[in-house]
């Protein structure tokens, strides 16, 4: 699959990229370009690597081979500072302090903007009140982080990336610890804000019965062909009936669900 890289029309884009650890690619030839106010979710098995890829794509490891680019550029020429101003990452290692309060903790996805003195202008306390309104964490603002429910506390998570605001948000397992009435939720909202704001929305699932329904774009990851496109195109290309051993599940592209063979 080609992949244009030097074109801003799309915000993130991978062309035969490969991802590892040290020098042990864990999937390669990973091609996909992913447009503004597009929601997208990396799925596959555990272990094919749907963290790894995000930690790529947000450059916190470094990628094996291939290229990667942000708005036409490769990622690697990005400083530091420049890159955390157009991507924002929800990952799943515990943050550094819950004693800081929900406002505090979501106020720092205002730090790429700040000066050096971390003060907050009048449009840092707006993004960073509406980030905390559209994840309805209002009554909870003023809680320590250390008094919420790990589902309350991946809401908040969320609520930073937002308050960011930047082009691309990259979650990893953002439904995690969550009911299914809230897991649906957090995702209507990603598609919501991805949608409205013209943001790229990426995130790592099991849910993918949910993705399916919900998402523009998919990204999954089988080792083998790496498949990306709209979910009704993976249907087509019968990219889900080979994801689990057919003995055990089985695929139904009339409902898009997956079924216990038995």
């Amino acid at each position: 699959m080609a992949v244009a890289l030097h074109t801003k029309h799309n915000t993130l884009t991978a062309a035969n990229l490969s991802i590892g650890y040290g020098k042990k690619a864990i999937a390669e030839n990973i091609n996909f370009a992913l447009a503004p106010g597009e929601l997208t979710a990396i799925v596959g098995i555990n272990g094919i690597g749907k963290s790894t890829l995000l930690r790529t794509l947000g450059n916190a490891q470094p990628d094996l081979g291939g290229c990667l680019a942000v708005k036409g550029k490769p990622i690697v020429s990005y400083a530091p500072l420049e890159l955390s101003a157009e991507i924002s990452m929800v990952l799943t290692e515990p943050i550094a302090s819950k004693n800081l309060s929900v406002l505090e903790l979501v106020a720092l996805g205002r730090q790429p903007y700040t000066n050096w003195l971390g003060t907050l202008t009048d449009t840092d306390k707006q993004k960073i009140k509406d980030a905390i309104s559209s994840l309805e964490l209002d009554e909870l603002q003023h809680k320590k982080c250390y008094e919420l429910s790990d589902g309350q506390l991946q809401r908040v998570m969320v609520a930073r990336a937002f308050a960011q605001d930047t082009s691309i948000i990259l979650l990893d397992e953002p439904t995690t610890h969550l009911d299914l009435y809230h897991k649906i939720q957090i995702l209507k909202l990603l598609r919501s804000i991805a949608h409205t704001t013209q943001k790229t929305v990426v995130f790592t699932t099991h849910e993918i019965e949910m993705a399916i329904q919900l998402c523009d774009k998919m990204v999954l990851l089988d080792g083998k062909n790496n498949y990306f496109g709209q979910p009704c195109e993976l249907i087509e290309q019968k990219a889900f009936e080979s994801l689990f051993p057919s003995d055990t599940v089985s695929f139904d592209p009339k409902t898009g669900s997956f079924r216990i063979t038995k």
